[in-house]
């Protein structure tokens, strides 16, 4: 991990906001954290980064704060980012630059060998499926739901050896084939898959990449993701809380053998599921003694 500068556009701009940026060390494929305190005569709106808004909510546990999550792709590249805030003062919109950093991950790389079929379909049907499965959750991934369902801290889907780390480049019988999405849970067919946190179930669908897949929407734009199930213990549009059962664990869709994928998204963007959860359970969902 690398130091991530950010800054203000000038001395007096840095004075005129209460904010702290929680991890100044990031990169590609992980999430940041800005807080901003209340200020009188100050509403936040939001960032935008690359020409994508990210919006600025009250936070969830602490009355008069508010953050912004910023979330940068695996595939971004090591660059000076520059981060616009928009904000009202005295009902006036106005905007201030702030400059952000990005750092090369190290990530490591694995061989996998799975089922030919899985690896480059040829059916016309097959590619007609998989287009319309990923256009589903880019739909669902890109919604951001005013409401949040989060109060208390985010738990493990499962409490089980970690056998693949997000980031890791995949190479497919040969083939470099993009990059592991999320954080791989070793789990014997049938073993009981929990929400990481209170949600709504956005989707519930035996999928061709991710086979048996549930997906949770926290609100504000969070989304977790768990595949390869065997078993669906919950239905769409269900509200569920932390903890509770949402089916079994398998080895349906592009697998080796059977697992939990554990994957989460902020509004559309791949990131890293335990550095989300570390960054929010530390920051914005700690729970004050």
């Amino acid at each position: 991990m690398r130091i991530i500068l950010l800054f203000l556009w000038s001395s007096v701009a840095l004075l005129a906001f209460n904010f702290e940026i929680i991890n100044q060390e990031l990169a590609n494929g992980k999430s940041s954290l800005i807080k901003f305190k209340y200020e009188p005569s100050v509403e936040y709106k939001s960032i935008q980064v690359d020409g994508k808004k990210y919006q600025i909510f009250p936070s969830p546990r602490e009355k008069g704060s508010f953050y912004a999550l910023i979330p940068f792709s695996y595939y971004d590249k090591p660059a000076t980012k520059t981060l616009e805030l928009y904000y009202k003062e005295n009902d006036t919109l106005k905007q201030k630059l702030l400059f952000l950093r990005l750092v090369r991950g190290k990530y490591a790389k694995e061989t996998i060998h799975v089922d030919p079929s899985k690896v480059n379909p040829k059916s016309p049907k097959v590619k007609k499926r998989i287009a319309k499965e990923y256009s589903e959750a880019m739909r669902i991934y890109k919604s951001v739901t005013p409401k949040s369902y989060l109060r208390e801290p985010f738990i493990l889907p499962m409490q089980s050896k970690i056998t693949s780390e997000f980031g890791k480049a995949r190479v497919y019988n040969g083939s470099l084939k993009g990059y592991h999405s999320g954080t791989d849970f070793r789990a014997k067919t049938g073993t009981p898959i929990i929400a990481a946190n209170d949600g709504k179930v956005a989707l519930v669908k035996n999928r061709f990449y991710s086979g048996g897949t549930v997906i949770l929407d926290h609100g504000e734009g969070i989304y977790t993701c768990y595949f390869h199930m065997s078993k669906f213990d919950v239905q769409e549009g269900q509200v569920v809380t932390k903890g509770q059962k949402l089916g079994l664990s398998g080895q349906s869709g592009r697998v080796t053998g059977p697992h939990l994928h554990f994957s989460a998204r902020i509004a559309g963007v791949q990131v890293d599921p335990l550095q989300l959860i570390s960054l929010l359970n530390n920051n914005l969902l700690k729970v004050q003694n």
